[in-house]
């Protein structure tokens, strides 16, 4: 793990040690921090027989696909989690049930040159009528409907996401 801190936030000694690759102790005053696995979600959207990507607006990975979602807040369900990310970023409101779990992946998220593990929790939302007409331009610069088999994975911006629409690629080919 990179150094977050260089000084402890208790005694603001340099004494600080780094373990486990999530934690940081301090000799001084056995002052300890783990930095522990952040949760994220991503929503593989389905209408009809085509799936929505991102086009994402921010680093990291800007200017690649991704799939709608984000953070876990703290108190949220993942779940809830989806809806409030498909609401804020692609503006539209989910039935949450429809949300169908299909997986979770390790990744790595870098941001402002701090390094976060994630868990990426993946759900599938189908809905045939779903119309979406506007997003978050600060987010989002657009996106796309594709079928599944004609996703180039290259071009996607995490590796757990390459992963899922990956095995969901085999699993359609071998049906």
């Amino acid at each position: 793990m990179q150094p977050i801190f260089k000084y402890c936030p208790n005694c603001q000694s340099s004494d600080l040690n780094f373990s486990n690759g999530n934690k940081i102790y301090c000799s001084n005053c056995d002052f300890e921090y783990y930095h522990n696995t952040a949760g994220a979600v991503a929503v593989i959207i389905q209408k009809n027989d085509e799936i929505l990507l991102t086009v994402r607006n921010k680093e990291p990975k800007k200017g690649f696909l991704d799939l709608a979602g984000g953070f876990v807040d703290p108190a949220e369900t993942a779940e809830h989690s989806c809806a409030r990310e498909l609401e804020e970023e692609l503006k539209i409101v989910i039935d949450k049930s429809k949300l169908k779990y299909i997986n979770s992946n390790p990744n790595t998220y870098v941001y402002k040159d701090i390094l976060y593990n994630t868990i990426d929790l993946f759900f599938l939302y189908r809905d045939d009528h779903l119309i979406i007409e506007d997003f978050d331009s600060l987010e989002l610069n657009g996106f796309v409907w594709k079928k599944l088999e004609s996703i180039n994975l290259d071009e996607l911006a995490f590796e757990s996401q390459k992963k899922t629409l990956s095995m969901l690629i085999n699993k359609k080919r071998n049906k």
